[in-house]
């Protein structure tokens, strides 16, 4: 009886510890974010919601806006996306024939997810960056965005261990000491990290919202700042907050090796 009220006590302490929260991201992943002569022009994109690192996704609903940005000139490709899954929930795909060489900017802004865990919904405007046939001219345009993270480093040709910098952005202006979350994409389920601390990472912008990171190893990483809308939305007749996330990702290379 006594070992029994014992586990129980350690039960209820363990449920009262405080452990890191899970990091939500918008995801938009190309099948090839360099896209050279050689290469199929055809490049495929992934849409989804997750936790990236633990691969435990969200349903995500048909976006509210996706689109390229090239030469400042945008294109609507919201028609264009097909629903499919990823990580066993509703996500969505397409692919984009690239022509001409230039900086193709993809962005998307979801419909609000409502997340109960944290009692407020979720809008994570994001992003991706593909170059093609050696153009790397305007990687650091902004879309316009509610909120943005630009790039001060270049979104592509990063080799793992290199640095990525990027400024934070809300209405067209920089957040100084704005919160960044970093999450490695584990798709291939390769990494196991050692701590729930190690799952997500979380730096601070400076006082003129640029943040800098390390990737320390090659993959796809996911950075996303996040701020609480002036705004709310209604739930069950009550006003929420919204967060929301400028969300980019960037792909960092191993280098191959001369047999």
């Amino acid at each position: 009886m006594k070992r029994t009220l014992i586990l129980f006590a350690l039960i209820g302490i363990l449920s009262l510890s405080p452990l890191p929260a899970r990091a939500h991201f918008g995801m938009l992943i190309p099948s090839d974010e360099m896209v050279m002569q050689q290469d199929d022009r055809t490049v495929d994109f992934q849409l989804s919601f997750s936790h990236p690192f633990e691969l435990a996704g969200m349903p995500l609903e048909k976006p509210k806006d996706f689109g390229v940005m090239v030469n400042g000139r945008q294109t609507n490709l919201l028609s264009q996306l097909k629903e499919t899954e990823v990580m066993g929930h509703k996500a969505w795909r397409t692919q984009y024939n690239i022509k001409h060489p230039g900086v193709y900017i993809f962005y998307m802004e979801p419909e609000p997810y409502w997340e109960p865990a944290e009692d407020c919904f979720i809008i994570h405007y994001t992003k991706t960056v593909v170059t093609a046939f050696g153009d790397d001219e305007g990687w650091d345009a902004e879309i316009g965005l509610k909120t943005e993270i630009v790039p001060i480093s270049k979104p592509f040709g990063l080799y793992a261990g290199n640095v990525f910098q990027g400024t934070v952005k809300l209405d067209g202006k920089p957040i100084p000491y704005a919160e960044v979350e970093v999450e490695y994409y584990n798709k291939d389920s390769k990494y196991k990290a050692p701590t729930e601390y190690m799952v997500t990472q979380t730096i601070k912008a400076d006082r003129n919202g640029i943040f800098t990171y390390a990737a320390p190893w090659f993959g796809w990483w996911g950075f996303a700042a996040l701020n609480t809308s002036d705004k709310k939305i209604k739930y069950d007749n009550e006003e929420k907050d919204i967060e929301m996330g400028a969300v980019i990702w960037v792909n960092f290379i191993e280098p191959k090796l001369i047999h």
